[in-house]
């Protein structure tokens, strides 16, 4: 494989410290509608996008009958909490050092426009991300690939360029399952580290709470 020169980074529970707030959140707007879950179950699905979460938790009828009620809850519920969410330890200093060590790097989010505008203005990463994502980007989101075809759309490259996906969840190992992607979980913040690594055959080896800093090796490789 060519030596991958463009880093896309996952923003949520990989760069700002998000998931619990998504959570608590979607566990809020279910129970608001009659239905609730263990919170430790919606956790582990943080990560997919709210477009596959209801139904992936409640199946097709929860998702036929509550599931944009869900959605518009989920938001009213969560944008509360989003101010109090920051960056993980060493997140800000991983995109510098990326950068300085000639990547390009986009900021690959399924997240709501100002959801992703708050964790810009947290990372202080305007003047220093070459690019970056939001809902309104794409039609499907993690796992499935369109947000990473995407975000290289924006850098003006195929969906098939080298690349290094970094994230904190088994979406984004799935979705980096494209030509050309190689794939760096940090430890999830809904799964544990053996369930993030299977999809990929990888395991992760960052501490729970930080980000992952730049190796010289990846952390996953596929050819």
């Amino acid at each position: 494989m060519t030596e991958a020169r463009i880093a896309v980074l996952d923003v949520d529970g990989t760069l700002v410290d998000s998931n619990y707030q998504h959570a608590l959140a979607w566990y809020r707007a279910f129970r608001s509608l009659g239905e609730t879950y263990p919170v430790w179950r919606i956790h582990r699905l943080i990560g997919m996008g709210g477009d596959q979460l209801v139904a992936a938790l409640g199946g097709d009828e929860v998702e036929e009958r509550i599931g944009d009620e869900a959605r518009k809850r989920w938001v009213q519920e969560v944008d509360p909490m989003i101010a109090e969410t920051a960056p993980l330890p060493g997140a800000r200093d991983l995109i510098v050092a990326l950068k300085e060590r000639g990547h390009r790097v986009v900021l690959a989010s399924s997240g709501k426009p100002h959801h992703v505008e708050r964790a810009l203005d947290l990372l202080d990463a305007r003047k220093i991300a070459d690019g970056w994502t939001t809902s309104e980007d794409v039609e499907s989101t993690k796992p499935a690939p369109d947000l990473l075809h995407v975000a290289l759309e924006k850098l003006g490259e195929p969906a098939d360029t080298p690349s290094m996906v970094v994230g904190d969840s088994v979406y984004d190992v799935e979705a980096a399952r494209t030509p050309g992607c190689r794939r760096s979980s940090s430890a999830p913040g809904g799964s544990g580290t053996t369930s993030c690594a299977t999809p990929a055959r990888s395991r992760s080896t960052t501490p729970r709470g930080t980000s992952p800093r730049p190796s010289t090796r990846p952390t996953c490789r596929r050819r």
